[in-house]
């Protein structure tokens, strides 16, 4: 592997990486604000049990998506200097944004919600969550703001071999950006309905003393991830609109369209080779349909079975079934993610700034050290977040620390 190809190889594993965390993050923080609604107004134990116990695993996996986001930080500077000196005045407007909303009212209302059990208001304790819940809405929607500019750039012009923000309504309003954020926000919300359902389902077939509250975390989980997988799918389709046309025709296997574009951007551009990777763009969109079929196959039977009580205690082989889809909303995500982002290729700015052209003047000695650094950290990052995720999962709630009383020492009266 050259030097580019090193560098595109170590964004794609820390950019693929965080992307897990995101998803999981947005289904879980989603299903949490409605589970502690539920709380709130019906007072019921099981509800307030059912909130502690998936917060917990919500603010785990939230803290390990900050470290991996705060790691891939480092790439921008590392390897893509040149993208950053070209057009880093018009998406690091949405990335500034992003930050503040991120790592300064989301991460602030969740400690709030953190250290708030037991001490505030039950109404404003719910407030918090859901403060943190459209917060994390919002940091998702200006990453992929600044994402959609790179797919479709608008709403710039180019000074002095600079890319100046003219219009910041127009970069906002992208086509690109906007598809993508509800097919990125949907599809956490299966993430999380078949989390929240395979982990309920492994309680379920272990015959756990708490089968009341996963009885209700498997309804809620199946009742968001089947109409959540239903919704992806038309979401998905409009989205096909806002494809480039090399990417519409690598993914359609269409050789004359692509040899078309190819002669007419050589004609425009010069010598060089502006076409993707027909191969990866292909598996990318075939491994998203063939896993959303599989998830569709699963949840609508799912849907149907958890009105059947009997079947919800007794049906161990859909416990097993359930508990086997956890990762498969994770490996479709990654599929559509590749899928968007290999498309793009041989362009960072499509049609602007070429992938080689944004590269830093590194060696290849620094990016294979690179590569390898960063690797290893972010497969130590993902073994642990698994690891602990799993390991409070099987625990259940009776092991949950969070917004549990600390039992109070009585103070002794002196006696005189």
């Amino acid at each position: 592997m050259d030097t580019l190809d090193l560098a595109r190889l170590q964004f794609a594993l820390t950019a693929g990486a965080h992307f897990l965390f995101v998803a999981l993050t947005l289904g879980l923080a989603t299903l949490l604000a409605v589970v502690q609604t539920t709380a709130t107004i019906s007072g019921k134990d099981v509800h307030l049990r059912m909130t502690r116990f998936w917060g917990q695993l919500y603010i785990i996996n939230y803290a390990m998506g900050i470290v991996t986001g705060l790691v891939m930080e480092f790439q921008l500077g590392l390897s893509w200097s040149g993208l950053t000196n070209y057009a880093g005045d018009v998406f690091g407007s949405a990335l500034a944004i992003e930050t503040l909303v991120a790592f300064f009212v989301e991460s602030t209302f969740l400690g709030l919600w953190i250290f708030g059990w037991n001490k505030l208001n039950r109404w404003a304790h719910l407030a918090l969550i859901w403060v943190v819940t459209l917060t994390a809405y919002a940091s998702a929607f200006w990453i992929l703001v600044a994402n959609g500019f790179l797919q479709n750039p608008v709403g710039h012009v180019v000074e002095g071999g600079r890319l100046r923000l003219t219009d910041f309504g127009a970069m906002v309003a992208n086509p690109a950006a906007q598809a993508a954020f509800w097919h990125v926000l949907v599809g956490g919300l299966i993430v999380g309905g078949f989390f929240m359902a395979g982990v309920s389902a492994y309680h379920l077939r272990r015959r756990t003393p708490e089968w009341e509250l996963f009885r209700k975390s498997l309804r809620i989980g199946i009742g968001v991830a089947l109409p959540a997988t239903f919704l992806n799918a038309v979401i998905g389709g409009i989205s096909f609109q806002t494809l480039q046309p090399a990417k519409s025709a690598a993914w359609s296997g269409d050789a004359d369209r692509l040899a078309a574009l190819q002669a007419e951007l050589v004609a425009r551009l010069g010598p060089g080779d502006y076409l993707p990777d027909v191969g990866w763009v292909r598996a990318g969109g075939l491994v998203m349909i063939m896993l959303w079929l599989l998830m569709m196959a699963v949840a609508g039977p799912s849907f149907l079975l958890m009105l059947i009580q009997p079947a919800v205690y007794r049906f161990r082989l859909w416990h097993w079934v359930l508990t086997l889809m956890i990762p498969v909303p994770f490996v479709a995500m990654l599929g559509g993610w590749v899928f968007r982002e290999m498309g793009r290729q041989p362009w960072v700015v499509y049609g602007l700034l070429s992938t080689s052209e944004a590269m830093s003047p590194v060696t290849r000695a620094q990016a294979m050290f690179s590569v390898l650094a960063f690797a290893t950290v972010f497969a130590v990052l993902i073994a642990v977040n698994t690891w602990l995720l799993a390991r409070h999962a099987r625990r259940g709630p009776g092991a949950v620390a969070l917004g549990d009383r600390p039992v109070e020492t009585p103070v002794p009266v002196p006696s005189f």
